[in-house]
C-alpha cells in the first residue's frame, strides 16, 4: 500500500497517552515517526508501565501507543545532544511533543526557536492546559479533565458517586485532534510555511460537551445523569435486563420504536397512550423500563440480539474478553498479528482507518535507542556513537 504520509518525518518527544496515541496514527498512515527518548531515565515511562512486560525496555502498554515507530536516545539538555537534535530537525517535517505547557519553550521545541533551523517545520504541542495562560506550569492527565469539564458529573447512575469513563478517552481524542491539526498545517505549509499547532486536553474535553454544553449556554438546560446509561431525552435508548445479562437498545426514531415492539412480540404497546410518542415515552421512562425489562428477561441477550439486529440499532453488553473475541472483530480485520523482537507473535489492534478498502499494516514499536545506528550513524553521519553514549549525550 502507498500510505498517504510516506515521506513525512516526525520527531516526537512524547510519553504515556495522548502524544503517543496521536503520533501512532501518523506512523501507521506512513510517516516516519522517530521517538526521541532519554536513555538515562529509561525513555518513555510507558516502556515499564502496565501489567505485562515484554522486555526490559518494552511492555504491552507501550506497544498499544507506539506501533510503527522508531527510537533514538538523545539527551536534549546536553550540548552535544542538542546539536544532534537540531540535525534531526533539519531532516524533519514535524516536531511533536506532549510536555507540560511551559516546557516546549524551555527545551527549544517551539517554532520561534526552531524556525532558524528549519523554516517550514510544523511544531505540534499537546499539553494539559496550554502554553499561553496561567496554567502553563500545571501537570495534568485525562481523569482530571473528565472531572473538571463535567464528564464525571454526566456519567454513572443518578444516586451513585460521579464516574469516569472506563478508558482514557480524552487522551485518545486529544491525540487524534492533534494529528488532524498537524496534518492540516502540513497541507497548508506550501502557502503559510512553518508554524505552531497547539491542542490541550482541557480544550478537547470541554469541546466534547457538544449539545449538553450548547443547551446550557444558550437555554439554561442542565443535563443530569439518567439511570441505565440512558439518553437524556430519547427513549427507549438505554440498558435493559435480559435473562442472562444486559442489552442496549437505541430507538432514536418513532419508526425504530414501532419495529421494536413488533419484533419482541408486543405490538399492543403501540396502543398504550403512555408510550405513544417520544415525548410520552420520555415522561414515562421508569414505567416503560419496567415493561421492557419484564419482556426482555424472558430470553437471553444472544436471543434478543439475533431477533433485533438489522431491525433496530441494538448491541449486547460485552465484557472485555467478549468484545475482543467477537467474530465480527475477526471478520473485519480489526486485530492483526505482527512480529515482535521477543514475542513470536504479537496481536495488535488495527488502525480504524482504511485506505482503498485495506487495513493499514503495522509493526511493533522499536526498542529504546534501537535506531541510533541507522538514524544517527548512517543518516546523520555520526561515527562517534559509542563516545556520545558514554558521555550521556545519547
Amino acid at each position: 500500500m502507498d500510505k498517504p504520509l510516506e515521506g513525512i518525518r516526525v520527531i516526537a518527544i512524547e510519553q504515556f497517552g495522548a502524544g503517543p496515541y496521536g503520533s501512532m496514527y501518523l506512523a501507521e498512515l506512513g510517516a516516519d515517526v522517530i521517538k526521541v527518548e532519554n536513555r538515562a531515565t529509561g525513555g518513555d515511562p510507558s516502556r515499564q508501565s502496565g501489567a505485562v512486560t515484554l522486555a526490559d525496555d518494552d511492555s504491552a502498554y507501550f506497544q498499544a501507543f507506539n506501533l510503527s515507530k522508531r527510537s533514538v536516545t538523545v539527551n536534549l539538555k546536553s550540548t552535544e545532544g542538542r546539536a544532534i537534535f537540531e540535525d534531526l530537525v533539519r531532516t524533519a517535517d514535524v516536531v511533536w511533543n506532549n510536555l507540560r505547557g511551559s516546557q516546549p519553550a524551555k527545551l527549544g521545541l517551539d517554532y520561534d526557536t526552531l524556525k532558524s533551523i528549519k523554516s517550514d517545520i510544523i511544531c505540534t504541542h499537546i499539553s494539559a492546559y496550554g502554553r499561553d495562560n496561567d496554567r502553563a506550569e500545571w501537570p495534568g492527565y485525562d481523569y482530571l479533565m473528565q472531572a473538571e469539564c463535567g464528564f464525571l458529573g454526566l456519567t454513572g447512575e443518578p444516586e451513585s458517586p460521579p464516574a469516569r469513563f472506563g478508558l482514557s478517552m480524552i487522551d485518545f481524542m486529544t491525540g487524534v485532534v492533534a494529528a488532524l491539526g498537524c496534518v492540516s498545517a502540513l497541507l497548508g505549509r506550501s502557502k503559510h510555511g512553518g508554524r505552531d499547532v497547539d491542542v490541550t486536553l482541557f480544550d478537547v474535553a470541554l469541546h466534547q460537551l457538544t449539545y449538553p454544553g450548547t443547551w446550557y449556554m444558550n437555554h439554561g438546560i442542565e443535563t443530569s445523569r439518567v439511570a441505565r446509561s440512558a439518553h437524556p431525552y430519547n427513549t427507549p435508548v438505554q440498558l435493559y435486563r435480559t435473562q442472562d445479562g444486559w442489552i442496549f437498545l437505541m430507538c432514536m426514531t418513532q419508526k425504530f420504536w414501532e419495529l421494536l415492539i413488533e419484533n419482541i412480540g408486543h405490538p399492543e404497546l403501540a396502543e398504550n397512550h403512555r408510550f405513544a410518542t417520544m415525548s410520552d415515552r420520555a415522561n414515562n421512562r421508569a414505567e416503560l423500563t419496567g415493561v421492557l425489562d419484564t419482556i426482555l428477561m424472558t430470553e437471553t441477550t444472544e436471543h434478543w440480539f439475533s431477533v433485533l439486529q438489522t431491525k433496530i440499532p441494538v448491541a449486547p453488553v460485552n465484557s472485555l474478553p467478549e468484545a475482543l473475541e467477537n467474530p465480527f472483530v475477526q471478520a473485519t480485520g480489526m486485530i492483526q498479528t505482527v512480529p515482535h523482537r521477543v514475542v513470536e507473535e504479537y496481536r495488535a489492534l488495527s488502525n480504524p482507518i482504511k485506505i482503498d478498502g485495506e487495513r493499514l499494516v503495522t509493526r511493533c514499536g522499536n526498542g529504546l535507542g534501537a535506531d541510533n545506528q541507522t538514524i544517527l550513524g548512517d543518516e546523520l553521519g555520526r561515527d562517534d556513537l559509542a563516545d556520545l553514549e558514554a558521555s550521556g549525550a545519547i
